[in-house]
């Protein structure tokens, strides 16, 4: 484990796996960068590959009051410490990367969640509800309302993961979740935004997942100038280790 700090003074902890261009990864909503471990040695077989804790989650520190330009200056100390080339971001964590605006050489999102034609609607007051669960020292409260009605998990299945060593860890993370919501914004399609990015971006979404999100991407990759979209086999939500270094050293190396 490595560690950099960033402009507020904020530890970030990372890893790097394996040898050649860096390529950072950018987790979405309850995720650490233990849960990149089989993209790492996936990936590891062409690029240096560089997974961080975004502040508040795993190993990273968690400076307050949180504002979303942190995680942007998060994202700058990362690239500025590893002099990674190219960047990969997931789900929420596609709008930590687009509104960061580093010059990457190139970059890819997967699946950002934004509320297009045919989403199921987002649930009411839904950062509101999240602040006031984490006001009232209520994690459990804020990590129910992300999974069920914000994911659309089952209830029941929460319940087996509440019974799960598991539930501790995304405890301990589902603050962040507020910092999630408000990196989305009101989590339309930000068409301004995407209009400004310079860098040639690769949107990527899984042939399973529902068609709104597959859409989500569609329409988020057709407002960037140098946009390109795939589909590709996978489950919801996900592409697998070996399809995601396939298609991204076709793109990264290629060029």
């Amino acid at each position: 484990m490595n560690k950099v700090v960033s402009k507020d003074g904020t530890e970030l902890a990372y890893d790097v796996t394996g040898s050649g261009p860096g390529l950072v990864l950018i987790a979405g909503a309850f995720t650490s960068r233990a849960y990149f471990a089989e993209y790492a040695e996936a990936l590891s077989s062409a690029f240096m590959v560089v997974t961080y804790d975004r502040r508040g989650r795993g190993d990273s520190g968690d400076t307050t009051p949180y504002a979303v330009e942190r995680e942007w200056e998060d994202l700058y100390a990362i690239r500025s410490a590893t002099d990674a080339q190219f960047a990969c971001a997931f789900s929420s964590g596609v709008m930590v990367l687009l509104q960061a605006g580093l010059q990457f050489e190139r970059q890819a999102v997967v699946e950002p969640p934004f509320r297009v034609e045919g989403a199921p609607p987002a649930p009411e007051r839904y950062l509101e509800r999240l602040q006031e669960y984490v006001a009232a020292g209520n994690p459990a409260g804020a990590a129910e309302l992300f999974m069920v009605e914000a994911v659309g998990q089952p209830r029941e299945v929460v319940e087996q993961i509440k019974q799960t060593p598991m539930w501790a860890g995304l405890e301990a993370m589902a603050h962040t979740l507020v910092y999630d919501a408000l990196q989305m914004r009101d989590s339309a399609v930000p068409v301004e935004l995407l209009a400004s990015v310079a860098v040639p971006t690769l949107g990527l979404y899984s042939n399973a997942s529902p068609e709104w999100l597959q859409r989500s991407v569609r329409e988020a990759v057709a407002a960037i100038p140098q946009g390109t979209v795939e589909g590709h086999d996978g489950t919801f939500h996900t592409l697998p280790p070996e399809t995601l270094t396939r298609v991204l050293s076709d793109y990264f190396l290629s060029a």
